[in-house]
Parts: C-alpha cells; structure tokens; sequence
C-alpha cells in the first residue's frame, strides 16, 4: 500500500482510484479502500461503490459486495456518525483488482472532467440535516441495489455516486442535481402507479376472457377434450 499522509491527502480523487488500481496484489480489499479515501470519508465510498456499480455491477455477485456497505453508510449517515464505520467482515470482502482497473476505465475519464467543474457552493445542501436526509435516500436506495434485478442497479448507483462526490466536495449544486434525479424517480413511479391503477379494472377483465379461450382453443386444434 503506497504510504501517504492520509488525513491531509489534497490529490485528485481520480488520482487516489488510478493509485489504488496500480497496486500489485491481486485482490483489492474493502479495507484498504476505507485507509486510502482518509478524511474523505462517507462521500468518497458512496461515490466509489455507486461509480463501481455503474461499471461492474452486471457481473453477478458484484451488487452484493458493493451494494452491502452502502447500506451501512446510509444508516452512519443517518444517525450522524463522524467517521465511517465498517465490520471486519466487509474490511475483509474483495473484488479482484484487474475487475477494477477494467471498470476504471470506463468511469474516470468522466470522474475528471467532472472534478474540474467541481467546487465548494450551496452549503445548505450539506448540511446536517442535508446529510441526514441523504443517508435515508441512500439506504433505500442502496436496497434496490443489493437486489438480483438485471440492469437495476444502473440509476440508484448513479444517484449514490452523485450525493457521494457532492458531500466529498462540498458541492452543493452536484447534491442539487442529485435530488432532482430523485424526484424524477417518484414522479414516475407515482405515473407507473396511477396508469396501473386506472387502467387494470379494463385489462383484467380481457385477461381472464383470455385465458377462458385457451381450453377451447386447445381442444379445437387438437381434437383432444
């Protein structure tokens, strides 16, 4: 492990994930992520697991593993912990480190240019309260993401990423757009919601006058009773 001052690190988090990603052993371990991100703390993880979610989380087994420890950050979060917090356990959990490197290079050129449009603005939105309330988001989010759904994990991760980089940056506006992705999410569930609900008192009925012909049809081609 490279031997930084971890607690007045300034490097570009792109160049802390490039760093941990030119490392010799195999596997890359969950704790050696929480030494390297230091000070960084809650936002740092939040935006690596949701950034390696986007790139690796199709591989099966990979959401659990990255998922898991956003759950327990969310509830850290909510209950206003200083520091992250992680069982043994999930230090001791890994991913093999070329997995990473591959989902990397998918992420950083975009990590980048992110990071030079990124700065300190709109404290408001990270605020106690403010990281209380993206730690609820998070850990229901976090839920969708730990379980088997195909494809997803794609927007929560992408939501977590994005509160992730924000609290880790301090920009308030990435927290804004955050929310805002929220709450699209809530409008169109709610439209899902009402379109089912206004719409099945017709399509059930058509359902079952369906699957009443079958047994008619079935004899018909057939012969059979």
């Amino acid at each position: 492990m490279l031997d930084y001052d971890y607690q007045s690190d300034t490097r570009p988090f792109s160049r802390v994930l490039e760093d941990i990603g030119a490392q010799e052993d195999p596997k890359l371990h969950l704790g050696e992520l929480v030494h390297a991100f230091g000070e960084r703390g809650f936002g740092a993880l939040m935006l690596f697991f949701g950034l390696m979610n986007v790139a690796i989380g199709i591989i099966p087994g990979t959401t659990t593993i990255l998922g898991a420890p956003l759950l327990l950050m969310g509830l850290q979060l909510i209950i206003r912990r200083e520091e992250v917090w992680l069982p043994r356990w999930a230090l001791k959990r890994s991913i093999d480190r070329e997995t990473y490197r591959s989902g990397l290079e998918t992420v950083l050129p975009r990590l980048k240019k992110v990071e030079r449009l990124s700065k300190p603005r709109l404290s408001i939105m990270t605020s106690e309260v403010s990281e209380v309330l993206i730690g609820i988001v998070t850990f229901l989010l976090s839920v969708i993401l730990v379980l088997p759904i195909w494809g997803g994990n794609l927007i929560p991760a992408l939501i977590i990423a994005t509160f992730g980089f924000g609290l880790m940056q301090r920009d308030g506006l990435a927290i804004v757009i955050a929310w805002v992705a929220v709450g699209l999410i809530c409008v169109a569930g709610l439209v899902i919601w009402l379109a089912w609900t206004w719409v099945s008192p017709f399509l059930l009925p058509v359902w079952d006058w369906a699957q009443s012909l079958l047994p008619n049809a079935w004899t018909w081609l057939t012969g059979l009773p």
